[in-house]
């Protein structure tokens, strides 16, 4: 770890281990402290005596052990547990101004004083009086019935305030923190009286007394009981029942003694309260006791590493309070993280820390925070500043008022909106711009802001013309005006925007000019570029449009569609092109079915990869190619062999395509076929329908040594034949097998041999938008007669 320049390390390691000797002497002290009053409130509950007397009489006790103090206690407190098998009732009565009545007491109600040793030693543990009023509702709760437990404490005005509480809900618990010195209080009864309030009647009760929780209704029968600290009784200790009756005398002996357990406890609690600081905490919080709002003073506590692991509050104004309501010197000498417990790991744990280290004031982000204000949940902003203390920090919480938040969200407005305010008071010459006008116009705030004639200065000189013009409308007629500009800076161009209104005196005549000016760059660079991206697309388009009309007349040209079915070589051909709905682009889906010069028939479907006119001069390349090489006896296997080469060395190789040729001899009813990556022929018999096995062959134009096989069908009277392109089957997110199954019941359910089955057919399989053409021949072989 580095050191101060100049310091010494070993003066500093003195320092430390100082300040942890101290550390651990008030830590021994306070426990020390601590099971002294809880001997005391023992003997208190046991013999009813007075603190000062119980006191001498652990000294005394003490002295004839010999033993130390602090022995004697812990032997004072075993003593309350008696041991397995002894008769509770025979406890030593402690000597002492009432030991004989103590020892009547404990004779006659042994489980009393049993009772009392349980809630004594586990009161002795309670750090704070909020889990002093948890731990008395863990015991009173089986003992007396106790729903819930109140600690009120008497203030300096004679009101009270709830140091702690149990069994009440947070919004209750809030709106009776702080009672007022009205009459009709029971706990302010019971501490002037110095006398137990027993409220068992809840009719008379209302009349009588302010209830907590009325009109609810919720506890039917309270207790009221004064916890005794010498001469003086500040502590109300109250017990709240939702049973109805009044307390038995077990319960009338044992709250008593309960409540005379709770003095010591609690005077433990004002001994830790001391701030632990030193004279520096206490000269702190004697300023801050002065001050309003909520200042804490913060000391780290810091692990062997060095690292700070936790803050304690040695000082604090009235103003602070924490999650559990304590407030003011309630805080002292408790950590950050019991009392803000969400501040771990949060900006304000980092802020502290920087703070620490460099010396540098910190000051958080504004936040919301909810507070619960006379019960209702009330949400406002804060700020919280940390400043360098000596070695702690002085933390401050500042509350936004109204103004400021205005402030604070104009602000905002203006940042988020890229705009800001100016106004010119045309009377006295006055003009006022905010923070956000001289960013938005490029001014320096050193120069000041601009007079209202000037302004045109500041645009270009093309806009600086309507400027003006509209400046003189404003400031001769009072005219409003909306008016964009440019501005050049060292970023370049900027387009801005100017509303205008003036103030009129009653005779009309303009007095002050309120306006805004609002940064658009962003916007109008966005416009323009839509507007040219809209004037590419439609350029674009028209290019496009171009292309499918000539693609669309080239194709048409080339592919002539018939009107009706056709006979060749004894088969019924029907042809069926329907082109793309989607898109603008004309696909390469084509078909041939041509007589051979031998009486054969060629039938021919195939897919060329892509669109417009480049896809449109490859199909009829393959197209014709096809029908001459099969019409000059080329084999089926062959052409598409040649055709490949075909288009391996056209278009840098770039173009795919589909294929299935199919030759008929109809002396053998034979049909032979080969395909190149095309979907198979689908074949209807008898009913039945089956897709034919394709024989080998990769796709045209996909390798330079392609095999490519045949196959042989013979037909049968009656049968069906369909040849067509993927467009057919193929949909988007759907496998190709889905689409072999619906094409297969489609032909079923229309495999009539009527006129119109085939535009039955394609109405069901292309019910949905098109997104490919679709080319299909139906061949049928007509029934013998």
């Amino acid at each position: 770890m580095d050191t101060p320049s100049g310091a010494d390390p070993v003066a500093l390691a003195e320092v430390v281990a100082r300040q942890r000797a101290e550390l651990e002497r008030l830590r021994d002290q306070a426990a020390t402290s601590a099971v002294v009053e809880r001997a005391k409130g023992a003997l208190m509950a046991m013999t009813g005596c007075s603190p000062d007397a119980a006191h001498e009489e652990l000294l005394r006790r003490a002295g004839a052990g010999p033993r130390t103090l602090l022995e004697e206690c812990w032997i004072t407190l075993g003593a309350l547990a008696p041991p397995e098998g002894r008769d509770p009732r025979t406890v030593p009565a402690v000597p002492g101004p009432s030991s004989a009545a103590g020892h009547r007491e404990a004779a006659g109600a042994g489980d009393v004083a049993e009772a009392l040793g349980r809630i004594g030693r586990d009161l002795a543990q309670a750090r704070s009086p909020q889990e002093l009023a948890t731990r008395l509702l863990r015991h009173l709760a089986p003992e007396v019935g106790a729903d819930a437990v109140l600690l009120y404490e008497l203030r300096p005005g004679g009101g009270l305030e709830l140091i702690g509480s149990a069994g009440l809900d947070a919004a209750l618990a809030a709106q009776w923190r702080r009672v007022p010195p009205l009459g009709g209080v029971a706990a302010l009864e019971a501490l002037r009286e110095r006398a137990p309030r027993w409220l068992e009647d809840p009719a008379a009760d209302r009349k009588r007394y302010r209830l907590i929780g009325e009109p609810s209704g919720r506890w039917r029968s309270r207790a009221w009981l004064p916890v005794p600290a010498g001469d003086t009784t500040t502590v109300a200790l109250g017990v709240l029942r939702r049973a109805e009756g009044p307390f038995e005398s077990r319960a009338r002996e044992l709250l008593p003694a309960v409540a005379r357990l709770c003095a010591g406890r609690l005077r433990a609690f004002d001994a830790s309260q001391e701030p632990a600081g030193g004279s520096v905490a206490r000269t702190v919080q004697a300023v801050l006791d002065a001050l309003p709002g909520a200042t804490i003073l913060l000391t780290p506590l810091r692990a062997p590493s060095g690292a700070v692991e936790d803050y304690r509050i040695d000082a604090a104004a009235p103003g602070a309070v924490d999650v559990f309501g304590r407030a003011g010197r309630d805080m002292v000498g408790r950590h950050v993280l019991e009392s803000y417990p969400s501040v771990a790991g949060e900006p304000l744990w980092h802020g502290y820390l920087e703070t620490l280290a460099t010396g540098v004031p910190f000051e958080s982000e504004p936040f919301a925070h909810q507070d619960v204000l006379d019960g209702v949940p009330v949400t406002a902003t804060y700020t919280v500043r940390a400043a360098a203390l000596g070695a702690g920090l002085l933390v401050t919480w500042a509350r936004h008022d109204a103004v400021g938040r205005q402030e604070q969200r104009l602000a905002d407005v203006q940042r988020l909106g890229n705009l800001g305010w100016a106004n010119w008071n045309l009377v006295t010459r006055e003009t006022d711009w905010s923070a956000q006008t001289y960013a938005v116009l490029g001014r320096d705030p050193a120069c000041g802001a601009v007079r209202l004639e000037a302004l045109p200065d500041l645009v270009l000189p093309e806009d600086a013309g309507a400027m003006a013009e509209a400046i003189a409308g404003l400031v001769r007629r009072a005219q409003p005006f909306d008016v964009p500009f440019r501005i050049q800076d060292s970023g370049g161009v900027r387009h801005l925007r100017m509303v205008a209104e003036a103030v009129t005196e009653p005779n009309g005549t303009p007095a002050e000019v309120h306006s805004f000016v609002q940064d658009l760059t962003a916007q109008r660079s966005a416009e323009l570029a839509l507007v040219e991206s809209e004037r590419a697309m439609l350029l674009q388009r028209g290019v496009l449009q171009a292309e499918r009309a000539l693609a669309g007349r080239l194709q048409h040209a080339l592919l002539p569609l018939p009107g009706k079915p056709r006979l060749l070589a004894g088969l019924r051909v029907e042809v069926a092109y329907l082109p793309a709905q989607s898109g603008i682009h004309v696909g390469g889906d084509w078909f041939s079915a041509v007589e051979l010069p031998d009486d054969a028939a060629l039938f021919v479907v195939g897919d060329v990869a892509g669109h417009g006119i480049d896809a449109v001069a490859t199909m009829a390349q393959l197209r014709f190619m096809a029908k001459g090489m099969v019409s000059t006896g080329s084999s089926l296997t062959g052409a598409l062999g040649r055709l490949n080469q075909l288009l391996l060395h056209s278009r840098d190789g770039q173009t795919a395509a589909t294929m299935v040729l199919a030759r008929y001899h109809p002396e053998q009813r034979l049909l032979a076929w080969a395909q190149a990556g095309h979907p198979p022929p689908l074949l209807v018999r008898d009913g039945q329908v089956r897709y034919l096995d394709r024989p080998g062959g990769m796709l045209l134009g996909a390798t330079a040594n392609p095999a490519y096989d045949s196959a042989e069908i013979r037909l049968e009277p009656g049968d069906r034949l369909l040849l067509y392109t993927d467009g057919l089957v193929e949909r988007p997110g759907e496998g190709i097998d889905t689409g072999f199954a619906r094409l297969a019941d489609a032909v079923r359910a229309h495999g009539s041999a009527e006129s119109g089955s085939l535009e039955a057919l394609l109405a069901t399989m292309l019910a949905d938008e098109r997104r490919d053409d679709v080319c299909v021949l139906d061949i049928r072989m007509p029934l013998e007669e």
